[in-house]
């Protein structure tokens, strides 16, 4: 269990060096909306995007097992 906790500390420590690294201004054009962002940021938001994106999903499964074990 205690590795899984030092390898998510690990991991947010890098992910927060990358961060502070890129802080170069980007422009960002996404359907109608245009914004400008540093680097490291957009990264950050996507991977924050990604994880929620695979909690839910997960979620969602885990629902459905108990949802088929209850029938």
């Amino acid at each position: 269990m205690y590795y899984k906790l030092l390898l998510a500390l690990v991991l947010l420590i890098l992910v927060l060096i990358f961060v502070l690294q890129n802080t170069t201004i980007v422009d960002i054009n996404f359907l109608v909306w245009k914004f400008t962002l540093s680097r490291g940021l957009l990264v950050l938001i996507v991977l924050l995007v990604g994880m929620l994106i695979g909690w839910l999903g997960r979620a969602q499964m885990a629902h459905r097992n108990r949802k088929r074990h209850r029938l």
